[in-house]
């Protein structure tokens, strides 16, 4: 890793859909409002795109609404909902490469290399729509053995009209865990991306009326969260909230969503998760997981190891070769051949990982590599790595969403588990040893919604993804995931 920053020569051509998706149709916000969305590798703008506010949330709320009690989308069949899904695939199969330069181009997350790309999140896109379109047919209630002369049995149904407030660091991943379980248990939904990243998401929008669902079955308004993104969560004619980003947003989406008509709340939230490193452990297979733990998608992930417990026996040989990954990440445009790490979303995010930074030094954490400020053009933050790391520093206990990694030394298990656990947060953990017992000891102490043992960032569309403590509540993915789109009805009736 150097100070340099590798720049793109020249950005591929991609054509933007800047327009409100209400009811089938691509329109002007009310207002007639626009804001501007920017490459964060350069801070150039990119394009104005349509700002959704309340007026806008309100007309899209009742296509919604007309689609799920008066349209043919209530009125068709589960396996025609699942032929829509497969159909949707299709077409971003073969749109791949262009929503991943989308992607790239919003978001700054690298398009070519061999650590992570956008072109990996278009992967795990698709698996997670043909997953749930498998599921669209799948999805029942049961015969209840009652006492007495009677049938009873349960209906496992839509819960209805729902809104969806994604975040930016993964646009199109985090569309496809929300719209897959909705669309396959029949809801309707109204989806907003991200201020800092709509564009992926809309062009995902005109495939979705391409591949023919019915209008007002999915509406996507791009806006900012205090006009948007409140007027979802307080709407009355919606049924259920599906919220992920930071834990004092959840917070404001929960009591906003109490406070109308108290719809169904799901939540995935912040995170500061730990990784535990025994001396038993397979060391480069920890360091290599550890690296790529903390600083995919330039730590905007989350559920980052950024606490990295090390066993006083492999402390110093951990920090050495984790620098030595570190020094090799290349810093640039992501669609610069061999960019590993790409720019932070905004300025204000580039300004708050610079702060936790300046305050990991000054509560007296030692920096092993990186922690410098780069003047360059774009959002872009050294990789970093802080050593002898104590519980009570800011960037031990607060999610910094960038690629700083926190690294403390512990000594036996009883310990470690404790440090683990004192945390307000509770989204994922992992453990690395060769010692069975202790890693199946270890995962059930663990307060946490995933735990890795001798791995990191492992995804798939059949496993449940989601948080204790104030990571939030409900879990997406999985047959888990269809939870949090149904209501179970008992049916009881007199033979």
């Amino acid at each position: 890793m150097s100070s340099e920053i590798h720049q793109a020569v020249e950005i591929p051509k991609v054509r933007f859909q800047t327009k409100l998706l209400i009811n089938g149709q691509w329109v002007d916000a009310v207002s007639g409002k626009k804001f501007p969305t920017h490459n964060p590798a350069t801070g150039e703008l990119i394009a104005h795109v349509a700002e959704a506010d309340k007026a806008d949330v309100d007309l899209a709320v009742k296509a919604a609404h007309d689609a799920f009690y008066n349209g043919p989308w209530g009125k068709i069949g589960a396996r025609e909902r699942g032929i829509l899904l497969f159909k949707l695939v299709d077409l971003i199969e073969k749109n791949k490469v262009e929503l991943a330069i989308l992607e790239s181009l919003d978001n700054g997350k690298p398009h070519k290399n061999d650590f992570y790309t956008s072109n990996a999140d278009l992967f795990l896109v698709i698996d997670c729509l043909r997953y749930y379109a498998g599921w669209a047919d799948k999805i029942h209630g049961k015969v209840l053995p009652v006492r007495g002369d009677f049938h009873a049995f349960t209906r496992h149904e839509p819960v209805g009209v729902v809104g969806q407030i994604i975040p930016w660091n993964f646009p199109l991943l985090m569309a496809a865990w929300k719209l897959g379980p909705a669309l396959a248990c029949g809801c309707t939904v109204v989806l907003k991306p991200a201020e800092q990243t709509p564009l992926s998401v809309l062009r995902l929008g005109e495939l979705i009326v391409e591949a023919g669902f019915p209008p007002g079955v999915v509406n996507i308004l791009p806006g900012y969260g205090p006009t948007a993104g409140a007027a979802i969560a307080s709407h009355p004619d919606l049924d259920k909230v599906a919220f992920t980003g930071s834990t004092e947003v959840g917070k404001i989406v929960s009591e906003l969503a109490a406070k109308s008509n108290l719809k169904r709340v799901s939540l995935e939230l912040g995170g500061k998760s730990p990784a535990i490193i025994f001396d038993d452990a397979d060391l480069d297979v920890a360091v290599q997981a550890a690296h790529v733990g903390l600083f995919l998608n330039m730590g905007q992930c989350c559920i980052a190891g950024s606490r990295v417990y090390v066993h006083e026996k492999i402390y110093d040989e951990f920090l050495k070769k984790s620098a030595e990954l570190a020094l090799k990440l290349k810093l640039g445009n992501a669609f610069v051949e061999g960019v590993t790490q790409g720019p932070l979303i905004s300025e204000e995010q580039y300004e708050k990982v610079l702060q936790y930074i300046e305050s990991g030094k000054q509560e007296g954490a030692r920096v092993v590599v990186g922690g410098q400020k780069l003047d360059s053009k774009g959002y872009f933050v050294q990789p970093t790595i802080f050593a002898d790391v104590k519980e009570e520093m800011k960037i031990h206990e607060e999610e910094i969403f960038g690629p700083v990694m926190s690294v403390s030394k512990f000594t036996d298990l009883e310990e470690v588990v404790s440090r683990a656990n004192r945390s307000s947060y509770g989204l994922g953990a992992a453990v690395f040893t060769r010692d069975i017992s202790k890693a199946h000891r270890i995962s059930s102490q663990i307060r946490a919604g995933t735990v890795y043992v001798n791995c990191y960032n492992v995804f798939d569309a059949a496993c449940p993804f989601g948080g204790f403590k104030q990571s939030g509540h409900g879990r997406e993915l999985g047959e888990y995931g269809l939870e949090l789109y149904t209501e179970v009805k008992s049916v009881i009736i007199k033979l």
